[in-house]
């Protein structure tokens, strides 16, 4: 039964007061509360450091990603809300922090490390282009070190990343401590991560604070395995067996050269050294942690002949107060990795402890304001001569971002059967801030300007996948705005995306909804409504359909629910449609 009883029950105020937390505790790094970015606000003058290593990811992973920020690990991390992606504009807000080093240190660069979900990949690759575009070196390391995912089941979304991440943190993070080059730091980071492999089991699903008790059908005497780190099913459930069972099914996942689906490191070898890590995902207690941190070395060494040069166990990579555990294995296929494992840190996560010097430096007094982070990339509005009807377009938008705020209960129900529960409220928070937008004033009737202001407060304020997607906008071109202008702005944006994620209708994703309504806009000349119904049942037909794509990948039999993103589409369009028929009425 999961557990809805929590000190702070606002989601919002919780992520917000976590935050806030971190640089009371460790005085070398600030905290840009606007945009939850954590980041080092001295560098000693001996430190060679001239790249930086960015991460980040949801809240609700803690010490993950906000609490690894300091010497040794992290210069900087961003924090989404709980088990969402932090948007595009938060992730740029925290390159610009990093940017203000380019002022100081010659060929400045960012190394990005970020886990494998979607909402992740397209988030941060979007802030990484615009910053790019800026002038600033940055490059992507994606983990996906889960094997509970097997290549099956992964198809086009691959394995999803989880503890084996802070592995791949801390060699990037010494390395980049020690002075090393950026393709030297990007190419022992990727090693490292096509040579980890994790996986982790369960007794019990999480609740998020302020959520509605979820369905859970995990009975009291069983237990699940290969269960993500967001509340994701995983491959199986079982009766709860003793622990040398449960641990010998997963390193036989881990590390079993027959499995083909699993076998991710391939061969094994007497020569191949490891490190491991037994992680706590935040509800095991320290004594029983212990326990099974035996029990994982004695078996590997009995069955497998391994006998880890590492072993670190802890709370590393959490799921809020998860009563579940992970183990990770990275083989040590250069032998520097190992080094820059035992490389010190001063983090609050890492194993080592503050050193007490460090509350005795002089702080500098820094600017945490959100556009002094972003001053170095700033955004300028293009214009474009495309002039709109601007009473229209606000009549139009409101109706259809209010529809959409209407439906959060029943996308969210849909999202908490085949995902994590947060769909619901993410569009939910995109459309107030739209709408907050609309009744601002702040708009004008230039069709690029005002749609590029859209999509920043979505950007703010819309965390996860969809919200990549809702904030992609184009410019327009030189001629008078039309409904075909619309049309090839949006499949402008859609193409974009496309570098990110390779989803297509049939994939169950709120593509199935997106694409017909914008192929039918296109083919019948403009026809809103006509669009819409195609929007609809597109949608309709995620029901039962298999996913291919999104964390319904790991969920499996979905029954007669629909994509929640496409619903989501659904409903704003249906707004937007009847916005244009009321104000056709009155007119």
């Amino acid at each position: 039964m999961i557990s809805a009883k929590h000190f702070i029950n606002d989601p919002t105020k919780l992520v917000y007061q976590a935050i806030k937390s971190i640089p009371l505790l460790n005085p070398t790094v600030s905290v840009d509360e606007a945009n939850k970015v954590v980041y080092r606000n001295h560098y000693d003058s001996s430190c060679a450091r001239k790249v930086s290593v960015l991460s980040g990811g949801g809240a609700g992973h803690e010490p993950s990603f906000v609490a690894f920020v300091g010497e040794g690990m992290l210069d900087v991390a961003v924090s989404g809300t709980i088990f969402a992606s932090p948007s595009p504009s938060q992730i740029y807000s925290a390159l610009g922090a990093l940017d203000r080093r380019r002022k100081r240190v010659e060929g400045h660069s960012v190394v990005m490390i970020l886990m494998n979900y979607t909402g992740d990949v397209m988030n941060f690759g979007l802030a990484a282009e615009k910053a790019q575009a800026a002038g600033l070196k940055v490059d992507m390391v994606i983990v996906s070190d889960d094997v509970g995912v097997g290549r099956e089941k992964g198809g086009k979304v691959g394995r999803r990343g989880i503890a084996g991440t802070v592995l791949v943190h801390k060699i990037a993070g010494a390395m980049a401590e020690e002075g090393c080059e950026h393709e030297e730091i990007k190419r022992m980071a990727e090693l490292a991560t096509e040579n980890l492999v994790s996986v982790g089991a369960s007794l019990g699903h999480v609740h998020v604070p302020g959520h509605d008790v979820s369905h859970d059908t995990l009975r009291t005497d069983e237990i699940e395995v290969g269960m993500g780190i967001h509340n994701e099913q995983g491959f199986k459930r079982m009766k709860i067996p003793d622990t040398t069972e449960l641990i010998k099914l997963l390193l036989g996942q881990l590390l079993d050269e027959n499995d083909a689906d699993r076998a991710f490191l391939g061969k094994i070898s007497k020569e191949d050294e490891f490190v491991l890590m037994v992680n706590n995902l935040g509800g095991v207690s320290p004594l029983e942690l212990g326990g099974i941190t035996v029990e994982v070395v004695d078996q590997l060494g009995s069955v497998y002949q391994i006998k880890p040069k590492r072993v670190y166990s802890g709370a590393f990579m959490t799921s809020l107060n998860g009563n579940g555990i992970s183990i990770t294995l990275l083989r040590l296929e250069d032998g520097e990795m190992l080094q820059y494992l035992d490389a010190e840190s001063r983090t609050l996560g890492s194993p080592s402890s503050m050193h007490f010097q460090d509350w005795y430096k002089v702080r500098k007094e820094v600017d945490t304001k959100a556009d002094t982070a972003k001053e170095a990339l700033a955004t300028t509005y293009k214009k474009s001569g495309l002039k709109l009807d601007l009473k229209l377009f606000q009549d139009v938008v409101t109706a259809g971002v209010k529809n959409l705020i209407d439906a959060e209960k029943e996308i969210t129900k849909y999202d908490s059967i085949v995902g994590d529960g947060d769909c619901g409220i993410g569009l939910k928070r995109g459309a107030e801030a739209v709408l907050e937008l609309v009744q601002s004033g702040q708009l004008g009737d230039d069709a690029a300007v005002t749609m590029q202001k859209i999509a920043e407060a979505v950007e703010r304020s819309m965390d996860g996948t969809s919200g990549a997607i809702y904030c992609c906008t184009q410019d327009g071109s030189e001629r008078p705005v039309t409904m075909h202008d619309w049309y090839t702005a949006a499949l402008s944006a859609q193409q974009s995306l496309s570098k990110y994620t390779p989803a297509r209708p049939g994939d169950r994703t709120l593509i199935d909804a997106l694409f017909p309504f914008l192929k039918t806009l296109n083919d019948t000349n403009g026809d809103l409504y006509a669009a819409v119904e195609a929007g609809r049942k597109g949608a309709e037909s995620t029901r039962g359909m298999k996913a291919s794509l999104g964390r319904t990948v790991y969920v499996g039999d979905v029954g007669d629910v629909p994509d929640p993103g496409a619903v989501g589409v659904v409903k704003l369009v249906e707004g937007l449609g009847e916005g244009l028929k009321n104000n056709s009425r009155r007119n």
